[in-house]
């Protein structure tokens, strides 16, 4: 369950006095999700998304998140498209809380991965990435290498000592070798199964850019890699990879210099997830709405990406 923050119809009347989308029929809250509480809204004129930003969204960043959204959507990209207010604003304020409304993508995201969708899915990366070249404005990466240790040390005293001196030798690595000159730009950075939908086997749209920022493009499509390419024995598909980069690689191919690159990237975004999954497993109470995630998971995949002795490993 996601709905954090009931909604009033008294509130939402209010809320949507000032939008030109027509009068409420229904208002239903979304389970799914994470971050955020969301409502599928119908109206007399049709569907619409409405978001409140909860807690751990940063409103300072939700300008980018939804300057972002309306930018890929004039060039083509099938994602939310922002509804702006009469006064020209996508960002407004329910219940007290920073929220905005969206478009409604229809489709399914996919609860069992297939080769099928993984080439689909590395065209709309590379689309996505081409999309976002001159997107004007910027946000670092908060959860790049600078931002693993500090959750490695509020979760490390729940952990057994061969685990702490495991992740402290990848830490102490990534903080050395991770590549500084690679080709970079605006990334989706939460590319998961359940933030792309299809509809009648066609990808249908791309959600949730609450992750977005500005870091290597290619680090995107290693994350990629771990959520569609792995089975659930944790077992690596290099048929699914091939897929993916192949598709990939027709809309923006990869440099040399990236597929060199991309063992360190798919190795550093396993620890990545790893860690956040580790530190919500520790610090998420045990009857908090959200379901917490298993770190074990992105534990087998980062072992994988560190044996990784050549290219081909990824079907390349």
């Amino acid at each position: 369950m996601a709905v954090y923050t009931e909604v009033s119809d008294q509130e939402l009347e209010a809320f949507l006095a000032d939008y030109d989308i027509g009068d409420p029929v229904s208002f239903k809250g979304i389970a799914e999700g994470v971050e955020n509480t969301n409502y599928v809204l119908t109206t007399d004129r049709g569907q619409y998304m409405v978001t409140l930003y909860e807690k751990r969204v940063d409103p300072r960043d939700l300008p980018f998140f939804l300057g972002l959204m309306d930018h890929l959507a004039e060039r083509g990209i099938n994602c939310p498209r922002p509804i702006h207010a009469r006064d020209g604003n996508a960002l407004r304020t329910l219940v007290g809380k920073p929220a905005a409304v969206t478009s409604f993508l229809q489709g399914m995201w996919p609860r069992r991965m297939t080769v099928q969708h993984c080439g689909p899915v590395g065209e709309a990366l590379a689309g996505l990435h081409r999309a976002g070249r001159d997107f004007a404005l910027k946000r670092p990466n908060a959860l790049s290498v600078a931002g693993w240790r500090p959750l490695f040390e509020g979760s490390r005293h729940h952990i057994d000592p061969a685990l702490d001196q495991e992740l402290s030798a990848e830490l102490d690595f990534f903080e050395t070798n991770w590549p500084k000159e690679l080709p970079s730009g605006v990334i989706h950075a939460d590319m998961f199964n359940d933030n792309v939908f299809f509809l009648h086997e066609r990808l249908s749209g791309i959600i949730d850019f609450y992750f977005a920022c500005n870091d290597f493009l290619a680090y995107d499509v290693a994350i990629c890699l771990n959520a569609w390419c792995f089975e659930p024995d944790n077992a690596f598909n290099t048929t699914k990879a091939r897929a993916m980069l192949q598709a990939y690689d027709k809309v923006r191919p990869l440099g040399e210099d990236e597929r060199r690159a991309l063992p360190i990237l798919a190795r550093g975004s396993a620890l990545r997830f790893m860690l956040t999954r580790l530190y919500d497993w520790v610090h998420t109470p045990p009857d908090a709405l959200v379901k917490r995630k298993d770190p074990n998971e992105y534990l087998a995949k980062l072992r994988f990406h560190r044996g990784v002795q050549s290219l081909a490993d990824y079907g390349l």
